[in-house]
């Protein structure tokens, strides 16, 4: 159980670096959504044969909600700032408290309400400070509802995750789906992505990146922790990303939080050490 946290602790981290990376390069948001996931398809492809039966029914249909993710989260990224987009993004933990139970069947802790009660007031303290547009972050309130939508097609691809991992049916599922959203995060993008007018050396770099670090490696480490550990509780371990993101934005670009914003990061940052310090009984799956 504690190396499935580790796990999924690890990917937070990787996950982290995307707000910042994508900031560093002069593409649009479309085309990095889409040159991204190419990258992502064809490392994946390459050192996880068995995750390559990805058009399988059942991982496109998680694959839909993870490709939607990818497009929501990268375009958000070039419009606010990446502290907003990726807090936003984990509102998915209320839609999961409300959805596991009823879709998943793992029911819910009453610790876990007292989490839930510490996250939201974090993200209602995230919501209460004003953004203003920077060079960074153009049209803060365009990016937030895409970052807020980016919160409902998460809940519904951790909950896909979960389901996939549990299935006896359908060996590494989980990992096929991985495969299946970028697929098809890249499909949904390559319109918009062309023609491209101008990429330097830096947005070969970003992309090369962004493709390798912050989504093959860290969706490697997931899926493993999503063998043995509730929806719910991944998705509050990967709290830790929102955390690290902003650190890294306000080092890399100089995106400071306002005292308000800091307060929020700090409530959520309790509930993250508090679940990861706590016991948790072991998930059954299917055999």
């Amino acid at each position: 159980m504690i190396r499935a946290r580790l796990f999924v602790i690890a990917a937070a981290v990787c996950f982290a670096t995307g707000g910042t990376a994508i900031k560093l390069s002069g593409l649009t948001g479309w085309q990095i959504s889409c040159f991204r996931s190419a990258t992502a398809v064809l490392i994946l492809s390459l050192l996880m044969p068995k995750w390559r039966a990805w058009r399988k029914p059942p991982c496109l249909t998680v694959g839909i909600a993870f490709g939607a993710t990818f497009v929501l989260f990268v375009v958000s990224n070039t419009l606010t700032t990446a502290a907003n987009a990726i807090f936003l993004q984990y509102s998915s933990v209320l839609y999961m408290l409300a959805l596991g139970p009823r879709w998943l069947g793992e029911p819910n802790r009453r610790s876990d309400f007292v989490l839930i009660a510490l996250l939201a007031a974090g993200m209602l303290l995230l919501f209460a400070g004003r953004d203003v547009a920077s060079e960074t972050a153009p049209d803060p309130t365009t990016g937030n509802m895409l970052a807020a939508a980016a919160g409902i097609t998460w809940a519904l691809t951790l909950m896909g995750l979960r389901w996939l991992a549990t299935r006896s049916d359908l060996e590494d599922g989980s990992g096929a789906a991985v495969i299946s959203g970028n697929a098809i995060a890249c499909v949904i993008s390559l319109p918009m992505a062309f023609p491209v007018e101008q990429i330097a050396a830096i947005d070969w770099g970003v992309i090369a990146f962004l493709g390798a670090i912050q989504i093959a490696l860290p969706y490697v480490f997931l899926t493993r922790g999503m063998q043995e550990l509730r929806a719910l509780e991944v998705s509050l371990l990967l709290l830790v990303e929102p955390l690290a993101s902003s650190f890294f934005a306000w080092g890399v670009h100089g995106e400071a939080p306002s005292l308000v914003s800091l307060g929020g990061c700090g409530l959520i940052f309790a509930g993250v050490l508090a679940e990861a310090a706590r016991g948790s009984a072991p998930v059954a799956t299917d055999d």
